[in-house]
């Protein structure tokens, strides 16, 4: 038997979470601070039943069969008890023991202290607090059980992420990397980072060496990208590759959480991909999404809701909700996948951007794992919208997406029901050039698999980008115009909040284009720039629409054309018309192609004619 590591304490990241604490640990009653060394110094009550420093039980207990773990504290300074804590898949608080676990007297020399935490039976999670009179000094401390080394799996673990000219992210992901998993330089055998550079801005001769090395690649997107680094791994013998998106904040500790799962799981689980939860980098005690999953609705949703992990509640729903459902997949801002399933299944679509990771989960059809601690903190997407990625690139690849990988006929018929809906409500708002996008989508969904094999995404997202609403500086624009139509902050970006008599009334297809014009009003109106016209109440019947940012400091105007929304209701009617006639010829073509599509063979010579 061996005593082996199944996670690090965290006491802080270099302050990033400082006003989020409790993600860490939780202070009842006395004080803790981090030193610059990383130890913690604390006097009174502090938990540990926390997102970060609780052991997640129940998931250790289903994925690799580990029923009872210990802790080890590296300490000193004064004397301090040590409690268990628990909480069940329905706990708002914490429960603690009554009686302490150890009692460990003051030293001035540190030592370790190993204690046996109890497991009960109903507990997904258990953890332990700390209590003392005097200061304590706690440098480390690990969560770890006893395993035969015979069941301790190979696992050699290719991190590979894609980045396009965003140095400030990469470079520091790079160090922090570099710093801890690779400590003093020194070679592992466990981790090797790849770094594929689309933007070709970094130097792979100064920042590659034994543990680290740089790919300058044609910028071929994200899938392109992640499908260069998943032929990396393979030429690694790596068992895994780990896809991390360029714009995160890494955080090591799950790295080696990840590693530390894959080498015990069970027979059962010996194929699962882990997924990283994406916390908000702007709000970091926000669980924005792990595992998601398509919707018979064709809409894409998270599994969980919005969780504050900085809570007792929301640390233990993380961990309740169960992610193994139909449909589901991994996005790859932190996506875990063992080689065999690349292997069996291939390498990513060309599809540059949106519905990459997507499809892979509905190819590949993977069990999924994930457990609290094994994160990255990603910027939020809300905000974020560009009609040339959430529009065209959406339309095309959900579709590619649904034909070569079979969805079922209903997900594909809600989908086509949505885009008509959204292509009419983006219409009657006046977004033209949203709605000639998502028409472009469609178009070249049409032309079939030769498109996409001989496409340069780039170019295509590059002229794409040129319709894109362009939103400048409420103060550049006219005046006049903004002053009549001050956004109401209630309707920028904010959920819904509104009665069924209101949904139904903002439901009816009141196109202003088709009133006469004494009908219309010459008032502009406010509206957020990324959804109709809402509310309804406040703007049907406007000639001018002022399109806000959530911020309300951003804003664009629009004025109705009648003309251009003629030719665009003509143009929706003649593609859809083809799409009803060629559909399923056209997925067929789809299906036949993508064997060659996902193919090392294809990528090689994709990845050349860019080069």
């Amino acid at each position: 038997m061996t005593d082996y590591t199944l996670c690090n304490l965290v006491f802080d990241d270099e302050g990033f979470f400082e006003d989020h604490r409790a993600i860490a640990l939780r202070v009842v009653d006395g004080t803790a601070q981090t030193t610059a060394d990383g130890t913690l110094a604390m006097t009174g009550d502090v938990d540990f039943t926390t997102y970060l420093n609780a052991l997640s039980l129940g998931k250790w207990r289903q994925y690799a069969g580990i029923g009872f773990a210990h802790l080890v504290l590296t300490s000193k300074g004064g004397a301090f008890e040590v409690f268990a804590t628990w909480l069940t898949p329905q706990s708002t608080e914490v429960t603690r023991a009554a009686q302490p676990l150890a009692r460990v007297a003051a030293s001035d020399e540190w030592h370790d202290t190993t204690v046996v935490i109890p497991c009960p039976q109903d507990a997904h999670i258990v953890s332990f607090a700390i209590v003392s009179e005097d200061e304590v000094l706690i440098r480390k401390g690990s969560w770890r059980t006893h395993v035969n080394e015979s069941a301790i799996r190979d696992v050699r673990l290719a991190i590979a992420t894609t980045t396009f000219k965003k140095e400030s992210y990469v470079m520091r992901n790079i160090e922090s990397i570099r710093s801890n998993l690779f400590r003093g330089g020194r070679t592992s055998e466990n981790y090797h980072l790849f770094v594929i550079d689309n933007g070709r801005t970094l130097d792979p001769r100064a920042l590659s060496d034994n543990n680290v090395t740089v790919i300058p690649n044609p910028n071929v997107g994200g899938s392109g990208g992640f499908a260069r680094g998943m032929m990396a791994a393979l030429d690694a013998d790596a068992t895994h590759v780990l896809l991390m998106d360029d714009d995160v904040r890494v955080f090591p500790e799950s790295f080696r959480r990840t590693h530390a799962l894959l080498s015990l799981v069970l027979p059962a689980y010996e194929d699962a991909v882990v997924e990283g939860a994406m916390l908000n980098l702007e709000d970091p005690n926000l669980l924005f999404e792990d595992v998601a999953t398509i919707r018979r609705d064709g809409m894409y949703g998270a599994i969980k809701p919005d969780l504050l992990i900085d809570t007792v509640e929301g640390c233990s729903t993380s961990e309740a909700i169960d992610v193994e459902q139909p449909r589901a997949y991994g996005a790859w801002w932190y996506c875990c996948i063992p080689m065999s399933l690349v292997r069996e299944c291939g390498l990513p679509l060309p599809l540059f951007v949106r519905c990459d990771d997507v499809e892979y989960g509905m190819r590949t059809k993977p069990t999924i794992m994930t457990m609290n601690g094994i994160c990255v903190w990603h910027e939020r997407f809300e905000g974020r919208f560009k009609a040339s990625v959430d529009s065209y690139q959406l339309t095309r690849n959900f579709l590619i997406m649904a034909a070569c990988d079979e969805l079922d006929a209903s997900i594909i018929r809600a989908f086509m029901m949505r885009f008509s809906r959204t292509f009419h409500i983006y219409l009657r708002s006046m977004n033209y050039d949203t709605c000639e996008l998502m028409l472009d989508g469609l178009a070249d969904y049409l032309k079939g698999p030769s498109f996409i094999m001989s496409a340069d995404g780039e170019q295509i997202l590059m002229q794409n980008g040129k319709l894109n609403e362009v939103l400048v500086d409420v103060g550049e624009l006219d005046q006049d115009v903004v002053g009549k139509a001050q956004p109401d902050p209630r309707y920028l970006g904010q959920k819904r909040d509104r009665g069924m008599f209101l949904k139904a009334l903002e439901a009816l297809p009141h196109d202003r284009h088709v009133l006469p014009d004494f009908l219309l009003r010459s008032k502009p109106a406010p509206m957020y720039y990324s959804r109709g016209a809402y509310p309804a109440r406040r703007t049907m019947r406007r000639k001018v629409l002022v399109a806000y940012d959530q911020s309300g400091e951003k804003a664009n105007v629009r004025t109705m054309d009648r003309t251009r929304w003629k030719r665009l209701r003509v143009r929706f009617a003649v593609l859809t018309k083809a799409y009803r006639k060629q559909g399923k010829d056209v997925a067929e073509q789809y299906r036949q192609a993508m064997p060659t599509l996902t193919s090392r063979g294809f990528w090689e010579d994709y990845l050349e004619a860019r080069a």
